[in-house]
C-alpha cells in the first residue's frame, strides 16, 4: 500500500492543488460584486459538492499528460539498439514536418506545423541528452520532471486568474466568448496588455508558480528513484483509464444538474469543462436539443406574426418610395442604463440624451444577444438568434438576404465601416461575402490615425474617415447605405487625452461610454456641414449591453438598449412599444416607403397591426418576450416561463423588472408555442437556405 501511494504522489498533489484553487474561486465568485444574487445554505452546499465532484473528474482527465510522461520513464529504451532507433524516429519526424509540404500538420494549417516542430524538436533534444549522457540522467530527469510540474501548476494558476477576469467581465464561466478569445489572440492579448497591470500580475503569477512547483517537486521527486516495473505501470494505467472513463461519462451529466439560479448554475460548473463544451458545440442542432412542434405548425406561427402567406413576401410602402442616404451606427456595448432617460445620473451620454427629444426614440428595444456578432446578425439579417454560434461566424454565412442586399437592389452604394481589423469576429468574411465594401483600419493612412488601441482607431478617427468616405460616395451621385461599428467603448477603455472629463488613465467603462458619446457629437457637427446631411437618415443603436449577467437565464435589464432614428425630415417622437433589434432596419425601410421582396422576420413596428414582442438569447437559452411574459427554451427540451411585473416607481415604459416563475404544469401554451415555433422555423429556414439572397 505504501509503495502504491508513493507511485501516485504526483497525481495526488496536483489534484489537491487544483481542488483547493477551484474551491477558493467558487467562494470568490459567490462574493463577487457582479454576482447579484443570494444563495440559500442548501444551494451553497450543492454548489460546493457538485463542483468538487466535477473538479475531481476534470483534473483526472487533465492528468493524462502526466500519466503518459511517467509511463515512459524507463532506462531500457536507452540501451542498444532501442536508443538509436527511437532517436532516429524522432529525427525522421522532424524531417517530415520540416521538408514535406503536405504533411498532416500542414493540412490543418495555422501555426500547428510550427508547434509540432517545436514539440518534437524538444523531445528529440531531451532524448539525445539522456541517451548520450547517462551519468547525468538523474539530474536531467529531475529538470524535466520539474518542468512538467511547472506546466501543470502554471496551467492551474493561470486558469484561475483567467476565470476571475472572465467572471469579472461577464458574470459567467467560459463560453463561446472564451473560445473566440483563444482564436483571436492578437486582439485579446493586446486587450489584456492595455487593460491590466500585466507586469505586476505576471510577476506575482511567476512567484506563486515557482513556489508551488518547488514544493511539489520536493514532496514527489522520490518517485524518480525507483522506476515501476512494466507490470506495475500496466496496473496503474488500467486504474487511471477506468477513472478517466467514469469522468468522461460523468462530466456532461454533472454540468446539466439544475441549480437555484443562473449564478449558482455557473458557480457549480467546472470552467475547463465549460470551455471544452463551448469549443465543441459552436452550433447546436435545434431539432436535437430543443422542444419542437410539427413543422407546418411552427411555420404558421411565424407567418401569422408576419401576416404573410410565405416567408418570401412583398412589402409595399404607404406612399412614394424615396431613396435617401442611410447611416447605421451600431455602438459597442451601449446599455440603456447609461442614458438619463433610463435613470442614469452621471451625465455619461450628454449627446445621446439630447437626441431623446430630437429623434424617433425607441425606448423599449431589446438586443438579441450579448455579443457584437449577435448585434450585427440582428441588424443585417433581421432574424431571431439561432442556438450556438451567430450566423456571422458560421461557414455558411455568405449570399444571404440582408439589409445591404435590399439597399443594393435600390441602387445604393453599400459599405461596412469598422475602426479595427475586420478579420476579427469573422466580419470581413461575412460582410464581404454579402456584397458590402469594407473600410477598416487597413484603409487608414498614418496621417488619419491620431489614437488607436488593440481594437483599432479611436471613434473620432473613424468619424473623420466616415465623413471622407460619404463625401466621396455623394460625389459619385448614388445614394449610400453605410453600417459603422464603433470600437472605443470596449475594454481597455482607452482614448485620446483631453477630450472628456474622465481621464483615459482610469480605463473605466464610464469613460469609454462618454468618449464614444463625445465622438458621435463631433461626427454630427461635421456631418451637418456636408451637402448630403439633409438627405440622410441616421440610425443609432447599440450592438448589445455591457453585461448580461443576472440571476435568471436571460435577465431583461441585461438586454435593453436604446435606438434613435435622426433626420431633419422626421418628426421627433418617443416610441414606447416593445420591439426587437431585428425590427430596426425593417422600420427604416418603412420610413423610406420601400417596395421590396422580404425574407426578414423583423417587422416595421410603426405599421398598424404590429404585435409587441422581442427575442433575447444566449448561445443556448432562447427567449421570447412579450409585455407580460418571458418564455425560454433550452437544451434537453426544457421550457421555462416567467410572469413579468412592472415596478410601480419605474417611470420608463413597460420595463418589466420582477420575475415570477410559472409552474411547469401551468405554462401559457400559446406563449410557449410562439417561442418554440419562431425559433424552430428560423432554424429550419436557415438550414434549408431560405434566408439566401432573393433570386432575380
Amino acid at each position: 500500500m505504501k509503495s502504491f501511494l508513493e507511485k501516485i504522489k504526483p497525481f495526488a498533489y496536483i489534484i489537491v492543488l487544483y481542488l483547493l484553487v477551484s474551491f477558493v474561486m467558487r467562494i470568490i465568485f459567490m462574493l463577487h460584486p457582479i454576482t447579484t444574487s443570494t444563495f440559500s445554505a442548501g444551494s451553497v452546499v450543492k454548489m460546493i459538492t457538485i463542483g468538487l465532484i466535477s473538479d475531481v473528474f476534470t483534473i483526472l482527465l487533465a492528468s493524462s499528460i502526466l500519466a503518459i510522461y511517467l509511463i515512459f520513464i524507463a532506462n531500457v529504451k536507452y540501451k542498444k539498439p532501442y536508443g538509436g532507433i527511437i532517436l532516429g524516429i524522432f529525427i525522421l519526424i522532424l524531417l517530415y514536418i520540416q521538408f514535406y509540404p503536405n504533411n498532416i500538420f500542414a493540412q490543418y494549417g495555422g501555426v500547428l506545423p510550427e508547434i509540432a516542430l517545436a514539440f518534437f524538436g524538444f523531445k528529440a533534444f531531451c532524448f539525445a541528452l539522456l541517451l548520450f549522457f547517462p551519468k547525468y540522467r538523474i539530474q536531467l530527469r529531475n529538470i524535466l520532471y520539474f518542468i512538467t510540474l511547472a506546466i501543470y501548476v502554471f496551467a492551474i494558476v493561470m486558469n484561475a486568474v483567467s476565470e476571475y477576469f472572465f467572471w469579472n467581465e461577464f458574470g459567467i464561466r467560459y463560453n463561446f466568448i472564451a473560445v473566440d478569445y483563444l482564436i483571436y489572440t492578437n486582439e485579446v492579448i493586446g486587450n489584456i496588455m492595455e487593460s491590466y497591470p500585466v507586469v505586476p500580475l505576471f510577476s506575482a503569477v511567476f512567484v506563486v508558480v515557482l513556489a508551488l512547483t518547488t514544493f511539489l517537486f520536493i514532496k514527489t521527486k522520490s518517485i524518480l528513484k525507483t522506476i515501476p516495473t512494466l507490470l506495475e505501470k500496466a496496473a496503474l494505467l488500467i486504474v487511471y483509464l477506468l477513472l478517466a472513463l467514469v469522468g468522461m461519462w460523468s462530466l456532461p451529466r454533472l454540468d446539466t444538474i439544475s441549480a437555484e439560479n443562473t449564478f449558482a448554475q455557473e458557480i457549480q460548473s467546472n470552467g475547463v469543462y465549460k470551455f471544452y463544451y463551448a469549443f465543441t458545440h459552436s452550433e447546436l442542432d435545434f431539432f436535437q436539443f430543443y422542444p419542437t412542434l410539427p413543422e407546418k405548425e411552427a411555420e404558421s406561427i411565424v407567418l401569422k406574426q408576419l401576416n404573410a402567406p410565405a416567408l418570401e413576401r412583398q412589402i409595399v410602402g404607404d406612399t412614394t418610395e424615396v431613396h435617401r442616404n442611410v447611416l447605421l451606427i451600431s455602438i459597442e456595448s451601449l446599455s440603456a442604463e447609461y442614458l438619463t432617460m433610463y435613470g442614469n445620473t452621471d451625465n455619461r451620454t450628454p449627446f445621446l440624451d439630447s437626441l431623446a427629444n430630437n429623434s424617433l426614440f425607441f425606448t423599449n428595444l431589446y438586443a438579441t444577444g450579448n455579443r457584437t456578432v449577435r448585434g450585427l446578425e440582428a441588424l443585417t439579417l433581421c432574424i431571431p438568434p439561432t442556438p450556438g454560434e451567430s450566423v456571422v461566424k458560421r461557414k455558411d454565412n455568405k449570399d444571404k438576404f440582408t439589409t445591404g442586399s435590399v439597399f443594393k437592389s435600390k441602387g445604393y452604394d453599400v459599405k461596412y465601416l469598422y475602426g479595427g481589423d475586420s478579420y476579427f469576429d469573422n466580419m470581413k468574411d461575412f460582410f464581404g461575402g454579402n456584397g458590402y465594401d469594407i473600410i477598416d483600419n487597413k484603409n487608414f493612412t498614418p496621417e488619419e490615425v491620431t489614437f488607436s488601441n488593440i481594437w483599432g482607431v479611436c471613434d473620432e478617427d473613424m468619424a473623420n474617415k466616415a465623413i471622407k468616405v460619404m463625401n466621396e460616395q455623394a460625389k459619385a451621385g448614388k445614394p449610400f447605405f453605410n453600417h459603422w461599428m464603433t470600437v472605443s467603448n470596449h475594454r481597455p477603455f482607452t482614448y485620446p487625452e483631453g477630450k472628456i472629463d474622465i481621464p483615459p488613465t482610469e480605463k473605466s467603462r464610464a469613460g469609454g461610454v462618454k468618449y464614444t458619446d463625445y465622438a458621435l457629437k463631433q461626427f454630427f457637427e461635421m456631418a451637418k456641414q456636408q451637402k448630403w446631411y439633409k438627405n440622410t437618415i441616421f440610425v443609432i443603436v447599440a450592438d448589445h449591453c455591457a453585461s448580461s449577467a443576472g440571476s435568471t437565464e436571460l435577465p431583461l435589464d441585461g438586454y435593453r438598449i436604446p435606438c434613435f432614428i435622426v433626420a431633419d425630415f422626421i418628426t421627433p417622437k418617443k416610441i414606447d412599444v416593445m420591439m426587437s433589434q431585428i425590427d430596426v432596419m425593417p422600420t427604416v425601410f418603412g420610413l423610406l416607403n420601400f417596395n421590396y421582396t422580404s425574407k426578414f422576420i423583423g417587422q416595421d413596428v410603426l405599421k398598424e397591426g404590429y404585435q409587441p414582442r422581442a427575442y433575447i438569447a444566449t448561445y443556448q437559452d432562447l427567449g421570447y418576450l412579450t409585455p407580460d411574459k418571458l418564455t425560454i427554451i433550452s437544451p434537453l427540451r426544457k421550457t421555462t416561463q416567467y410572469s413579468l411585473h412592472k415596478e410601480a416607481e419605474q417611470p420608463s415604459q413597460e420595463y418589466p423588472l420582477f420575475y415570477e416563475q410559472v409552474k411547469e404544469n401551468n405554462l401559457n401554451k400559446e406563449q410557449a408555442d410562439a417561442c418554440i415555433g419562431t425559433y424552430q422555423a428560423t432554424a429550419e429556414w436557415l438550414k434549408n437556405k431560405q434566408y439566401n439572397a432573393v433570386k432575380k
